[in-house]
């Protein structure tokens, strides 16, 4: 049987190979650190999460889903009131059904109308387990159908690098220029543009503007309209916002409050 924290109450069981956990939390909620040994999908039905890794963190709005290999330490914190849908395999279900595409490390996708059906499938009271297991095994295929979506925002690991982003992701109105960062974390515009590469992957300038798209997906995702955001993230126009959002997310900011989806109610 699958592993199950004492933070979590299990609100349905499918026997193995795989099982399905429901939750509903309040804004501000979270899961603590935790590590198990079956691979997940976290998907939000409704609401907006924010998944936490030793390397970075993931925002996941009710459009996405996250694929988390078993074995990775990770946190889950609340954005928004959330209904939470987490479907696991076991190790031997998933090196039986996978297909060929290797599933060892995070991503996030498009929650496909075809996918997310298959999510909330599983999760109906009256499913058989005959059909839940080919709905579980679908959704393995899915996986692999749609492109990775860059959410996942990689924080520096030194002392200097935590603190220029700490400082960087609280000014979300990029009020304050690199070398404004600089000063205020004690170091150099120098030691940032050199640190960044080399501790996230990303210059400091790409860093920073998906650190402001992934705040902007979050806004989105809780109602705003576009040009509320783009303001709201500093950016001086809307157009230059539907600019940066696209290089991200590989879609227009209109695109992604298409795939919204209809509000889910909680498992009776």
């Amino acid at each position: 049987m699958c592993g199950q924290s004492t933070y979590m109450k299990r609100q349905a069981q499918i026997p193995m190979p795989f099982s399905i956990l429901s939750r509903t939390f309040r804004k501000g909620e979270a899961v603590a650190w935790h590590t198990h040994a079956e691979s997940q999908v976290i998907f939000a039905a409704s609401g907006t999460i924010q998944v936490y890794t030793e390397s970075g963190r993931w925002f996941v709005p009710p459009q996405l889903a996250l694929w988390m290999p078993a074995r990775i330490p990770h946190r889950v914190d609340m954005l928004s009131d959330t209904e939470l849908r987490m479907i696991y395999w076991h190790p031997s279900a998933l090196q039986k059904w996978a297909p060929e595409r290797p599933l060892d490390c995070i991503f996030a996708l498009v929650a496909t109308p075809l996918l997310r059906e298959l999510i909330l499938s599983a999760f109906k009271d009256d499913i058989p387990f005959e059909k839940a297991e080919l709905a579980v095994r679908l959704i393995l295929h899915e996986l692999i159908e749609t492109p990775d979506i860059p959410v996942f925002l990689p924080m520096p690991t030194s002392t200097i690098g935590r603190r220029v982003a700490d400082l960087a992701l609280a000014d979300s109105r990029m009020h304050l220029g690199v070398s404004d960062l600089a000063i205020r974390a004690a170091t150099s515009i120098r030691t940032i543009s050199r640190m960044f590469p080399v501790e996230t992957g990303l210059t400091f300038k790409a860093w920073r503007q998906r650190a402001r798209i992934a705040l902007a997906i979050d806004q989105l995702s809780a109602g705003r309209t576009i040009s509320q955001v783009a303001a709201d993230v500093g950016f001086g126009s809307t157009a230059a916002f539907s600019f940066a959002f696209r290089q991200v997310m590989k879609m227009t900011p209109t695109a992604f409050l298409h795939h919204l989806p209809i509000p889910v109610a909680p498992p009776t």
